[in-house]
């Protein structure tokens, strides 16, 4: 089978590439899908285990909230810390506490769940893969609760069968998007879309952010901002979303970067070269998907923030940016764009 470049890196000598300082993203190893025969589509049968500051969970939360499917599929939402050296079980591991305490906040995070899906009240995301032999640890993890089994850990995957089976699932929303479009010439431009943003934005941050390598670094900051250059261009020509006047599966890819980019990533991943807010198109584009019935509550910068900064070496969480506003009230305000061109956007 040859390499989704739209759905997971490649692997050719990870090993050693990691060895150079370069970040690799792993394989995810459950790849069942809702429509096999042991994965029937039927509303109320199927559970997501997710982390809110995780960019890959943020798109499959993204396609539950605009498929109409919040109330068909359950979910949990770990900690956006992982266990510390302490732990008994070990360190970087996902876990169900919602009775731990954000050092941003002060205060527990009310999104946070303990585990329902297993009826096991399982303490952390390994455990869940344990019981089916795995050392997977990751998020997301989309369960079926009827024959208690993981069907599928990654994420480009779980969005996909959830369009393709949302009215089966139970979408209550009778007007719901099509996130893969039905005609093959759309179809072509998202999957084109999909393979850059992958590539240059979804996992490029991590590579510039997580690669110890000074020219991996920059090889991946460059390609970054390129790609932003890139939709930039594309949206000039007043489109509404990346492939036309329609919101698609591109759209939903790109989202959750893009909302951390500002507040999280300018700092955290060293993507310091531009804010989105310098691109005014992408702004607007960025306003414009937040404003979107269900996306506002499908993220939460108070978890990003926690679960990026709260990792570092002295665990502080920076406050801002506030200055144009403060994240995310921004994104209610696609007019703070500065087109140079023309002066402020409206």
């Amino acid at each position: 089978m040859s390499q989704d470049n739209s759905t997971e890196e490649d692997q050719t000598n990870a090993k050693a590439r990691r060895a150079k300082g370069e970040f690799v993203r792993g394989v995810s190893g459950f790849r069942n899908s809702i429509g096999d025969p042991d994965f029937p589509a039927e509303p109320g049968r199927y559970h997501l285990f997710v982390a809110f500051n995780c960019p890959w969970c943020h798109r499959v939360i993204l396609a539950r909230a605009v498929l109409g499917l919040e109330s068909s599929i359950s979910m949990d939402v770990a900690f956006p810390n992982r266990t510390g050296e302490l732990d008994p079980a070990g360190p970087n591991l996902w876990e169900f506490a919602p009775d731990r305490i954000a050092s941003l906040t002060g205060k527990t995070l009310p999104e946070c769940t303990q585990e329902t899906g297993t009826g096991e009240a399982l303490r952390l995301a390994k455990q869940i893969y344990q019981r089916e032999g795995s050392d997977e640890q990751s998020v997301p993890i989309l369960y079926d609760k009827v024959v208690g089994r993981i069907v599928n850990n990654e994420s480009a995957e779980i969005i996909r069968m959830l369009d393709a089976n949302a009215k089966a699932l139970g979408s209550a929303s009778p007007n719901r998007t099509k996130l893969v479009p039905t005609d093959e010439n759309t179809q072509q431009q998202v999957d084109t879309l999909n393979d850059r943003i992958y590539t240059a934005i979804n996992n490029g941050a991590y590579k510039a952010g997580f690669s110890s390598d000074q020219a991996v670094y920059a090889a991946a900051f460059n390609s970054y901002f390129d790609a932003l250059d890139w939709l930039e261009q594309l949206l000039s020509d007043g489109r509404p979303f990346l492939a036309g006047d329609k919101f698609t599966e591109a759209d939903l890819r790109l989202f959750p970067t893009l909302y951390r980019h500002d507040p999280v990533y300018y700092v955290r991943m060293k993507l310091n070269g531009a804010r989105i807010l310098d691109y005014p198109n992408l702004w607007r584009w960025l306003c414009r998907v937040y404003a979107m019935d269900g996306v506002a509550g499908a993220g939460s910068l108070i978890h990003c923030r926690q679960g990026y900064f709260g990792r570092s070496w002295n665990g502080v969480v920076p406050l801002g940016p506030n200055v144009p506003k403060s994240y995310p009230e921004a994104y209610l305000h696609p007019e703070l764009a500065i087109d140079v061109s023309s002066g402020p956007a409206g």
